[in-house]
């Protein structure tokens, strides 16, 4: 079910009535003046909500003898939340593009010339400035803590506190003044 799909269904099945004839279709299959007489509604009322469950695949009609009979679509109702919150976004490229547009901007800001004019104070923004930063380090390769400190200097004169944000935000790590960049694959 895509998101556009599951948002129409939601909407559909934000009325009470509605719910209410899934309920008693989901206990048998019924004809319209059977659900009225249960729901305490008319029939034109209930052949209206059913037009609605039955655009958006809720529940399927078919003939028996003088009837038209309605039934409930289970296959609709298996998906769960959870599987809707992990579909692929249709608005997800729109994100992405935001998100980029966005730490462009947070980069244009701090940076100038290639040098960082200031540390962020703000997380977010200061792990946009890191990622941007830990790009000078080669994936794999080991740095002693000069070799650090020197490539951090080229960004800010602070590499104190560049370097200890970096070991923080998992970007880099350190064993014994030995210094080396993680997380290379997942960098914006």
């Amino acid at each position: 079910m895509t998101e556009t799909e599951a948002l129409t269904l939601f909407k559909c099945l934000a009325d009470k009535s509605r719910l209410q004839i899934l309920k008693s279709l989901a206990q048998e299959d019924m004809y319209v003046e059977r659900l009225a007489e249960r729901l305490g509604l008319t029939p034109p009322t209930i052949s209206f909500h059913l037009k609605k469950l039955s655009e958006v695949g809720a529940v399927r009609s078919y003939k028996t003898q003088y009837y038209t009979m309605y039934a409930l679509q289970d296959e609709v109702f298996r998906t769960t939340i959870l599987e809707l919150l992990m579909e692929r976004s249709d608005e997800a490229d729109l994100q992405a593009q935001r998100d980029e547009a966005y730490r462009q901007k947070v980069l244009k800001t701090f940076f100038e010339y290639g040098k960082l004019r200031s540390i962020p104070t703000q997380k977010k923004k200061e792990r946009i400035v890191l990622e941007e930063i830990v790009r000078a380090f080669e994936p794999g390769r080991r740095y002693t803590e000069r070799e650090v400190n020197i490539i951090l200097a080229d960004y800010h004169d602070d590499f104190c506190t560049l370097r200890r944000d970096m070991i923080g935000e998992k970007l880099m790590q350190r064993e014994q003044q030995v210094y080396w960049r993680t997380a290379s694959d997942d960098l914006p």
